[in-house]
């Protein structure tokens, strides 16, 4: 029976991962956060590895993603991002396992206005940025039969996320303020774990192989919004009375950078392992749904 480690498993995917497994009985899962596994120390990741068994797969999704606080906790952003990917992907290469790795859209920031492509220029302007791509980097070097997934504006029903503060604040107030100016697409966290799981199936049955499907791929839901649209769908869906103003980057100032436009182009994953990816609206529906419980 194969097994999958997970790491950053209480995080937004690593518990939609979770569900997705633990209803499959063909795999046995190993769970871990930073109290269990400390990615960012090579020697405890080592030890790690030989004390708890043989892992068929390795799924990263630890991270440090909060984005803002990353411009001054640079050296933990570079321990987790960078650092760590490192210490995974070589331990997985080492052990034999096969590793899925985690990025983002955000090392896509420039003036291109036509969905990304998985060689198309990065160019990162913040710190979380700049460690996730060097980190997809040190992945890639460490171990070249790596699968990495770049994906975007990603919610659930778990943690913090867009979605959630929308619903929050909605109810407490009577007028928001949303960026019109940042173009994307919506991640829920639930379709990527299914994507994921789906890639490892196909692994496990030999229908594709490590060497064949090794390298950088782009998810997220069907369809292009901006966040001011993804909060007003959320209001319209909910019946929230909150009345949402469109207004510019420049009047909302953060400490990082957002891409202006980080649309993903996901043909490459959609044609090697056949998927079928849905629409953002229909992700929402289902989350809102999984939210109300």
């Amino acid at each position: 029976m194969p097994t999958i480690l997970i790491t950053g498993a209480n995080g937004q995917l690593g518990k939609e991962l979770e569900k997705v497994f633990s209803d499959k009985s063909d795999y046995t899962l190993r769970l871990t956060d930073q109290n269990d596994l400390d990615i960012t120390k090579h020697l405890d990741v080592n030890a790690f590895f030989t004390e708890t068994g043989k892992y068929d797969y390795v799924i990263n999704c630890a991270a440090y993603t909060a984005v803002d606080k990353a411009e001054e906790d640079v050296e933990v952003a570079h321990a987790v991002n960078m650092n760590g990917a490192q210490n995974l992907a070589r331990a997985a290469k080492q052990f034999n396992a096969q590793l899925i790795h985690l990025s983002t859209d955000y090392v896509y920031h420039n003036d291109q206005n036509t969905p990304f492509k998985e060689g198309d220029e990065t160019t990162p302007k913040s710190v979380y940025a700049s460690t996730k791509l060097a980190g997809d980097n040190y992945v890639q070097r460490a171990f070249p039969e790596a699968i990495i997934i770049r994906t975007s504006w990603v919610y659930s029903s778990f943690g913090h996320n867009f979605v959630k503060t929308m619903l929050r604040f909605g109810r407490e107030r009577d007028n928001l303020n949303v960026v019109f100016d940042q173009i994307g697409t919506p991640t829920y966290a639930a379709d990527l774990a299914e994507a994921i799981c789906e890639i490892i199936n196909q692994l496990e049955s030999k229908k594709v192989t490590a060497s064949e499907v090794a390298g950088i791929y782009h998810f997220s839901n069907e369809g292009v919004t901006s966040w001011y649209d993804f909060a007003v769908a959320v209001f319209d869906a909910e019946d929230i009375a909150c009345k949402v103003t469109p207004i510019e980057t420049k009047e909302y100032p953060t400490p990082a950078k957002r891409p202006p436009f980080s649309v993903l182009n996901k043909g490459k994953i959609k044609s090697t392992f056949g998927l079928q990816i849905r629409h953002w609206t229909d992700a929402m529906y289902d989350c809102l749904r999984e939210m109300k419980g």
